[in-house]
């Protein structure tokens, strides 16, 4: 996920409120704004902390990602989820498993690599999709056969079966991000955080960790260009950091707090646009079943009852977002009506007393977010009047993705959990990242149900929108019953912008970088 998995994550972020702003001010942008159409300069909410699509971490790393490297294809700027070819003459669905493609003639690789060749298609696509590589985003690629060759520049994706989210939430992202066969293989088969092969339409010139990262226009880009000759991305974890960055003349362009989002459309800053867009990301408190005392469900439904989610909501969001009822947006396929298991503070007392539960201290470990924390505290306090003791930790971005990996030191300590993950078109974005292969990698409660990945794999191929619609309600009731989630909200995105700027967005307001361009 971003998220990015936001995965959230990334998929699922790098620098404290305070430091943030600090940082972005520094840096004299009123020298260079962006009505001179040529420095734009934006508010990410994470730092980079790898440049490989196949393992990126945030949704603000895969923008920067379908910058730099071309893909197949990307998402449409505007309120309608479309796609546009990018590093692709031609990309058509032959029938339900055979896909063609033919690459433009003239996207060359930066550091010596050569034109980009149908030969690198295949070494991208199938290294997604290899086992063995363990890409957190293989099943973006789960139907994949393989990708043949035809001739230096066209060729054929052959599919398993029928993969319904190809052309909404694979095709388009940076999933299918085209990279250099052979500068991945110097790289010793992974990219890290440096640059290695660019060939989109910009690419990276500088990247000063927790500060800035410099995107310039791709001299050898032969096709539609970027709309401003730089882009200067200023990571800044807190939101409301940003607004002030974005009223002190610091930012062009900068994702607001949803809390702000009704104060800004009603009094913007001079010369700022305020717009509101539909969110499909999701934001919930995760149950890790693994560690005690949560690995007895009794507990983990006990505290499903004990949190009073819509007072959670409005505590962080002051009423500009609404109450989730899973992990799928209004909208989609599998959307509910309802959660099975919602505040009941007595329900959950005796629960915890029938368990014999009794002074019981826990941790809840958030992002170091205004909202998050917000949010924590009416969830420290509503498990505080069930008998519950919970310590708030709050984490950088660099610390907070890593926490539930299986890799680290903490996943077997870690307890309770804030997460937001980023979401495309399809509800098996959203479900992807809760299947037993994702444990210790996005999916840090531990939910392991194979019934779960069952309907997982139906829906992939299912077309009937009734029975889509079917799977996944019927995904969510199974994360409800297994104890580890507590769905709080979707969020709206709010979206600050200068009236010299036409922002590039997709429909739920994440940025899309090429297509900025001055008003």
């Amino acid at each position: 996920m971003s998220q990015t998995p936001q995965h959230g994550l990334t998929r699922r972020s790098l620098l404290a409120s305070a430091g943030a702003f600090g940082a972005a001010s520094t840096l004299s942008p009123r020298m260079a704004w962006s009505q001179d159409g040529k420095i734009l300069k934006i508010r990410s909410y994470s730092d980079i902390q790898i440049l490989d699509p196949s393992f990126r971490l945030s949704t603000p790393e895969g923008d920067i990602m379908t910058a730099i490297f071309a893909g197949l294809a990307n998402y449409t700027n505007g309120d309608e989820w479309n796609w546009r070819p990018v590093a692709v003459e031609t990309l058509e669905q032959l029938d339900d498993l055979t896909i063609a493609f033919k690459l433009r003639d003239k996207i060359g690789f930066t550091d010596g690599f050569g034109q980009m060749t149908a030969e690198d298609v295949k070494f991208s696509i199938e290294r997604v999709a290899d086992p063995a590589n363990e890409s957190p985003y293989a099943g973006d690629w789960d139907a994949l056969k393989e990708v043949e060759v035809k001739d230096t520049l066209s060729g054929i994706i052959h599919l398993k079966n029928k993969f319904v989210p190809l052309w909404s939430t694979t095709l388009p992202t940076a999933t299918c991000c085209i990279l250099s066969k052979a500068a991945v293989e110097k790289e010793g088969g992974k990219l890290g955080t440096k640059p290695v092969a660019q060939s989109g339409p910009y690419i990276m010139t500088e990247w000063t960790p927790k500060q800035r990262t410099i995107l310039k226009r791709n001299p050898d880009w032969a096709y539609e260009p970027g709309g401003y000759e730089e882009i200067q991305i200023f990571p800044i974890e807190d939101p409301a950091a940003a607004e002030i960055g974005f009223e002190a003349g610091d930012l062009d362009h900068t994702w607001t707090a949803v809390s702000s989002i009704s104060r800004l459309k009603e009094n913007p800053p001079p010369g700022g646009v305020m717009l509101e867009k539909p969110s499909l990301a999701y934001v919930w408190m995760g149950i890790n079943q693994d560690v005690p005392p949560f690995d007895n469900k009794q507990i983990r439904r006990a505290v499903q009852h004990a949190i009073d989610r819509e007072t959670v909501v409005e505590a962080a969001y002051f009423g500009a977002a609404s109450t989730s009822t899973g992990i799928i947006a209004p909208g989609l396929p599998g959307h509910r009506e309802a959660v099975l298991y919602d505040y009941d503070p007595d329900k959950a007392r005796e629960l915890l007393a029938a368990e014999g539960a009794t002074d019981l201290s826990v941790t809840l470990d958030i992002l170091n977010q205004s909202e998050r924390l917000a949010a924590a505290q009416v969830i420290q306090a509503n498990l505080a009047d069930v008998g519950i003791k919970c310590e708030i930790k709050q984490n950088d971005s660099g610390t907070f993705w890593t926490l539930g990996a299986k890799e680290g030191d903490y996943w077997n300590k870690l307890q309770l959990i804030m997460g937001r993950f980023s979401m495309q078109p399809d509800p098996s974005w959203a479900t992807v990242w809760f299947t037993p292969e994702q444990i210790g990698v996005w999916n840090w409660e531990r939910f392991n149900s194979q019934d779960f990945a069952e309907l997982h794999a139906q829906g992939l191929i299912e077309s009937d929108p009734v029975k889509r619609d079917e799977i996944y309600r019927a995904m969510q009731d199974l994360m409800d019953e297994s104890g580890c989630y507590v769905f709080l909200t979707h969020e709206v995105t709010g979206v600050l912008h200068r009236d010299t700027v036409i922002p590039g967005l997709k429909p739920n307001g994440e940025s899309l970088l090429p297509d900025f361009k001055p008003a």
